[in-house]
């Protein structure tokens, strides 16, 4: 289970990068990185769980995750 776990930090780090990287080649990063986010929890709320009695519970967590993913990303500095 702990390599589960680390596997799963790692590949947010890489997720988190990408979306950083993808938002700074951006004219209005910060608008790219809220339209992104958005998109993403309405894909999270519109994919099918299946063979789980608590699907809610699932998606709770999944929206969570999308949130501290992120919340990571810092706004562009002003230098």
């Amino acid at each position: 289970m702990d390599e589960l776990n680390g596997k799963l930090i790692a590949c947010q780090i890489l997720i988190t990068g990408l979306i950083a990287r993808v938002a700074n080649e951006q004219r209005d990063p910060l608008r790219f990185l809220t339209d992104f986010r958005d998109e993403i929890k309405a894909v999270v709320n519109g994919v099918n769980i299946a063979g789980m009695e608590n699907t809610d519970r699932v998606r709770a967590t999944a929206q969570r995750t999308v949130d501290e993913l992120f919340s990571l990303m810092k706004p562009p500095s002003g230098d």
